[in-house]
């Protein structure tokens, strides 16, 4: 194998210096609200510098091209089995929303180059197919038609309008109070925030539902109850101005009258929370960790249910406890190697985590939790750069692999490569948490439900 960090540190090194001499005044300009401090370049700032800036790029240069969004996959080898490479995908596109923020911060991206992305995203999401304000899973990015995710999956899908309304809010925060076409991009963003009826997929019931349609109507019946990946929605409901939800709908719906709670640990870490209503597994996939808290600062946040910091991080210490611990002696797992979710699997796509372990590792499991683990995500991130280099593509780590079934793919998902970029500015900067808990309405969200939080 070829030894890719002291590549990467003499690739960076010149253009650190160079960055280093530019005028402050022009650095501000390009950087926005949030300027990079200056960091001492060593290995392990560059191995950072070079993963954010490869996982961005899924979302700049490999964005499906008419809408500006995420494509749902890329394929490096030009294999779609499954849905066009067209689709976009509506969760994975507020995760790029927020990854080109990053872009702008790194200096990947001037600004004037992000307003002019952003508008064209935003334009695309005003027109495309909407279910009482809500997106669909997934999309046809040159038609903005309704792209079914399964056979009655044919209409509005909250949690992942939930993810991007996420996203858009982060970047109305971050261009509020900027130039003219900044101005207009905030407020098409928040009219598009506003049009989100929220309170209809209560179905004038005490809890939130995942999807309605207008053909197949209520019949995925899926309230989401018990603790899992869609936090935000529930917060996101509270906070809306003109489709808000009444804090029952949290606490009988989301908190299950607090059954939610959860007194059990496994390898002696507490597990916080309950992490399903209608499953006896123990814990669920890392990106749980990750989706509700790339703008959800879980640092501080409490209510009556969780500290959700202590939620947050024990689920990351308990995934690198398992792969330490390895019980089916799967090869390669241990202390530099560890991390599972919901990725592409030898057999299509699974759920992997302790209980479901099928000996595959996904790479954004274990990077996209930096800010919980630093000192085990980069250990895994030296590994992947120094070891395993032949599982790094343009994008990034691929996906998913196994040493033990000697099995990878020279594929992507955004739902995996966007938490990447996110999570590790959260981790050197809190850039993307700082700007979502600034908003006013997430705000409101929070104190109707009962947390606390710092402001």
């Amino acid at each position: 194998m070829n030894n890719l960090l002291t590549k990467i540190v003499m690739l960076w090194m010149p253009l650190f210096l160079l960055f280093s001499s530019c005028n402050s005044t022009e650095k501000r300009q390009n950087m926005g609200s949030f300027d990079a401090k200056s960091e001492p370049i060593n290995a392990d700032d560059a191995l950072l510098d070079t993963l954010q800036k490869q996982t961005f790029n899924y979302f700049w240069e490999g964005s499906e091209p008419n809408s500006g969004l995420a494509r749902e996959r890329l394929h490096m080898d030009g294999v779609y089995p499954t849905s066009p490479k067209n689709t976009v995908t509506t969760g994975g596109s507020g995760f790029g929303f927020m990854a080109l923020l990053v872009g702008i911060k790194r200096g990947y991206i001037s600004r004037e180059e992000a307003v002019e992305r952003f508008t064209k995203m935003v334009n695309f999401l005003e027109k495309a197919d909407r279910f009482h304000g809500a997106w669909p899973h997934w999309m046809n990015g040159e038609t903005g038609k309704i792209v079914p995710f399964s056979k009655k999956d044919t209409g509005g899908d909250l949690v992942e309008t939930a993810f991007l309304v996420q996203g858009m809010l982060t970047v109305k925060e971050y261009f509020k109070n900027g130039n003219t076409k900044e101005k207009q991009l905030a407020s098409k963003i928040d009219q598009l925030w506003r049009e989100v009826e929220w309170d209809w997929y209560t179905k004038g019931e005490n809890v939130l539902y995942w999807h309605w349609s207008p053909t197949d109507h209520w019949d995925m019946n899926f309230p989401v109850g018990g603790y899992n990946e869609a936090l935000v929605m529930y917060i996101l409901a509270a906070a809306s101005p003109t489709h808000g939800i009444s804090k029952e709908v949290y606490d009988e719906g989301w908190a299950l009258i607090g059954n939610i709670v959860s007194k059990d640990s496994l390898y002696g870490i507490p597990l916080v929370l309950n992490y399903y209503e209608n499953d006896d597994a123990d814990i669920g996939p890392l990106f749980w960790s990750h989706y509700s808290y790339l703008g959800l600062n879980p640092k501080g946040l409490k209510d009556r249910y969780a500290d959700y910091w202590q939620l947050v991080q024990n689920q990351a210490k308990i995934h690198h406890a398992y792969a330490v611990d390895n019980p089916k002696n799967f090869k390669g797992y241990g202390d530099s190697l560890w991390g599972m979710t919901s990725s592409y699997s030898m057999k299509g796509y699974d759920s992997h985590r302790p209980g479901n372990d099928l000996g595959v590792i996904s790479p954004t499991a274990a990077l996209a939790s930096f800010p919980y683990t630093p000192e085990e995500s980069m250990k895994m991130l030296h590994y992947l750069y120094t070891k395993q280099d032949t599982l790094i593509g343009k994008y990034g780590p691929y996906d998913a692999f196994s040493l033990d079934k000697n099995w990878s793919v020279p594929r992507y998902l955004a739902i995996d490569q966007g938490p990447i970029p996110v999570m590790i500015e959260n981790y050197r900067s809190g850039m993307l948490w700082d700007l979502f808990m600034n908003n006013d309405d997430v705000q409101h969200g929070l104190d109707k439900l009962g947390f606390t939080y710092p402001k």
